[in-house]
């Protein structure tokens, strides 16, 4: 399998990044880890007519922390979010979540900006930036804007980001105290792409939940949050009653497609489980 015929740029900047995306419109596309452009390309799903490489982009891989928030660079990758202390300490479900992303090689070279542009259904990222309420800022000729996580993800492979727009920071807000987390996510085997994966961030407040936040994938187009479960659970506490509730409202709530790998009903089962798996997790943490 070999690519299509294509020209290409290396961009020193993230102005001419944007810059060489504009003049070449729809027939460009960004390569930085190329983990899931180049298989694309080898298949020829894709057959843009020019690649901006932008790995010589100084200053677009970082982790750092502020006050209240932690601002991750787009070119950051898969494997220094795993292995990263302030992760670990402050975001401690990005940590878990990335050891369940592919394969090592793959996390070495994949960007957190590539998987949240790229917008697999399957992919733990835009799950973990829907969960924590990201934002991320995005480039173009005509400036920088900034787009919650929320309004980014549109559907399958498809996201807020325009022909001459490039992701260049995500930044997460910090979790309050007493917050607790969990993670949990089922494939056929190491490595492979999740039938479905749910994340949890729970925090208490005098025994009871003040706060709650369900993410789920692998069972729509885009990560969906279980806001009614959420409501469900404001202000009681975690006890087999409730569980039982949030698992029938998060089994009731979501229409997972059916396909090769799994169908629908088995889909909408297992979401409900892991819901009610990660709630425990996050509670017995934020209670510690």
């Amino acid at each position: 399998m070999k690519p299509p015929p294509f020209d290409y740029v290396l961009a020193d900047s993230v102005e001419s990044a944007v810059t060489a995306l504009a003049q070449a419109g729809s027939d460009a596309k960004i390569i930085a880890g190329g983990q899931s452009l180049v298989p694309m390309l080898n298949f020829r799903l894709l057959k843009p007519t020019l690649l901006v490489d932008i790995n010589a982009i100084s200053g677009l891989s970082f982790i750092d922390e502020d006050d209240d928030a932690i601002r991750i660079g787009a070119l950051t990758r898969h494997r220094m979010l795993e292995t990263s202390p302030v992760i670990a300490r402050q975001l401690s479900v990005i940590t878990e979540a990335m050891g369940h992303v592919a394969h090592l090689a793959i996390r070495n070279r994949g960007t957190i900006g590539g998987s949240l542009s790229h917008a697999d259904p399957a992919a733990e990222l835009p799950m973990l930036a829907l969960l924590l309420d990201a934002e991320l800022t995005i480039a173009s000729p005509r400036g920088r804007r900034s787009v919650a996580a929320r309004d980014f993800f549109l559907g399958a492979l498809t996201v807020d980001l325009h022909e001459d727009e490039l992701v260049t920071e995500i930044k997460f807000p910090k979790l309050p105290p007493s917050t607790g987390w969990g993670f949990a996510e089922v494939a056929r085997r190491g490595g492979d792409f999740a039938l479905a994966a749910v994340a949890v961030a729970l925090t208490l407040e005098a025994g009871a939940i003040s706060a709650v936040r369900i993410g789920m994938m692998g069972i729509g187009e885009t990560p969906q949050r279980a806001h009614e479960a959420e409501a469900l659970l404001l202000g009681r506490r975690l006890d087999v009653a409730s569980l039982a509730e949030v698992g029938d409202v998060v089994r009731t709530s979501v229409t997972p497609n059916t396909d090769v790998h799994a169908s629908s009903d088995y889909r909408r089962h297992l979401v409900a489980v892991l819901a009610e798996r990660t709630l425990r997790e996050a509670w017995e943490r934020a209670a510690a």
